[in-house]
């Protein structure tokens, strides 16, 4: 016998695929789906936050359960892909604003994640990118300078990673990724809209030249509404 939870969540998915549902709109409050499925608030709680980790609604404070199903972009886990060519696939409106750039000596933090010293410079470019008009991705690039003697305005506006392998003619290898969910910062939520939204999605990257070096480190924060992160898996049998 399936749990009563279940049935609730196949009835709603059914119900937002049928268009009752649409992206963007608010399913009925707990306690209207309570006494339309005549059952516990547990029980509807249960389905919703399952209705949550599958991607099908989003919880805001003090609105509701928005429907985002068909909202959501797929973001590739494995694999080094740039926000344009991200974009160009997601066949969205996309666009770049560059909130910082400068070179500068960096923090014991940064040197800990670049594995650096107090003598090295580095490139700190902060990006907003924007998708469809709303701001849902803070980047925070750090490249060494003894890697990239210079970079514009411009290049960041457009794209790095097309700057570093075919101008400056790098040879970028690999990275290593980690994701954390955390409450989103107070500059999050000045250059984000993030309004509602009480986490945010990071993945930091830490990306290595063909020669195994370390050169960059990157925390890409993203609104998680928005995103799938998706990766491909092959067993391989011992």
């Amino acid at each position: 016998m399936i749990n009563k939870y279940l049935t609730i969540y196949n009835d709603i998915v059914n119900r937002m695929e049928q268009g009752e549902f649409p992206t963007n709109s608010l399913i009925p409050s707990e306690n209207e789906l309570k006494d339309y499925y005549d059952t516990s608030r547990e029980t509807i709680r249960k389905a919703l936050n399952l209705l949550a980790q599958n991607g099908y609604i989003q919880k805001v404070r003090g609105k509701g359960s928005v429907v985002i199903r068909s909202n959501k972009f797929d973001f590739p886990i494995s694999g080094l892909v740039s926000f344009k060519e991200l974009a160009s696939k997601m066949g969205a409106s996309a666009n770049t604003i560059v909130h910082e750039l400068s070179l500068q000596k960096p923090d014991t933090y940064i040197r800990q994640q670049l594995n650096i010293n107090s003598k090295n410079y580095v490139w700190k470019i902060s990006r907003i990118r924007e998708i469809n008009g709303e701001k849902i991705i803070l980047d925070k690039d750090y490249l060494l300078q003894e890697v990239v003697p210079e970079i514009t305005k411009e290049i960041c506006e457009n794209s790095i990673y097309d700057y570093l392998e075919n101008t400056l003619e790098l040879s970028i290898s690999f990275a290593k990724k980690e994701i954390i969910v955390t409450e989103p910062t107070e500059e999050d939520r000045l250059l984000l809209d993030l309004e509602g939204f009480h986490s945010i999605v990071i993945i930091k990257n830490y990306v290595y030249l063909n020669d195994a070096r370390l050169f960059q480190y990157t925390e890409s924060r993203h609104r998680p509404d928005k995103f799938r992160f998706v990766d491909f898996a092959r067993r391989n049998h011992l």
